[in-house]
């Protein structure tokens, strides 16, 4: 009859019990940790890869328009124009996507989560505050408008980021951050010119390959 259970002490196949077999539960065990990962991820595949194409195209770009200058001057105002208006494209979605993935969590995981924020703002305004200081005291403008732009701002917070996931033990992000700050590190050999170009493509690929890593991820 339905519902009785056979000599080993499990429901037939034909019992209306809701019970799962091993198979069906492991099944739906995986299925839950994908879905879990998915709705938790404040870095899915799609935003890397989105970041990937927008660090390619605004260090492209600014590239574009400095390329022959002979002496360098700097990059053009649509170049940076373009920057800014991508880079607040990759910032709306990733406050969307953090949003998503944090809803529901408690307080202590916030406050950490703002306070991590709140170092990574202060390092982002103290390289540009710093760039000033170099213009003042006559540094080139191969220096303030090319090495130090293109490089320094992502070097230090690619480190900061680093030192910030560290501490929470998330290896995944802490490689990406890492990633970041050593290809900034080894754009600056490219010269005022050709250290833009050098860092998009690097943060192109350092961005897919997270893109790739997370994705994997998710399967697994």
């Amino acid at each position: 009859m339905d519902g009785i259970p056979d000599t080993n002490g499990t429901a037939t196949a034909g019992d209306n019990g809701g019970e799962f077999d091993p198979e069906e539960a492991a099944a739906l065990l995986v299925q839950t940790k994908r879905q879990a990962r998915r709705g938790f991820d404040p870095n899915p595949p799609l935003l890397s890869a989105l970041r990937a194409l927008v660090v390619l195209a605004a260090f492209g770009g600014i590239w574009l328009s400095v390329r022959g200058q002979h002496p360098y001057k700097g990059p053009s105002g649509w170049a940076l124009a373009l920057a800014y208006v991508l880079v607040a494209i990759v910032i709306g979605a990733t406050f969307t996507a953090t949003k998503r993935a944090t809803a529901g969590v408690d307080g202590k995981t916030k406050r950490q989560m703002r306070a991590s924020i709140s170092v990574m703002l202060t390092a982002w305004i103290a390289v540009y505050v710093f760039m000033g200081a170099l213009y003042h005291a006559g540094a080139s403008k191969a220096i303030v408008y090319g090495l130090y732009p293109a490089t320094a701002p992502l070097m230090i917070l690619g480190l900061v980021g680093a030192a910030l996931t560290a501490a929470q033990e998330d290896w995944r992000a802490f490689g990406s951050a890492l990633a970041v700050a050593v290809v900034a590190t080894g754009s600056a050999y490219a010269g005022p010119v050709n250290a833009w170009l050098a860092m998009g493509i690097g943060l192109c690929v350092a961005l897919l390959g997270a893109a790739v890593a997370a994705a994997r991820l998710q399967r697994a």
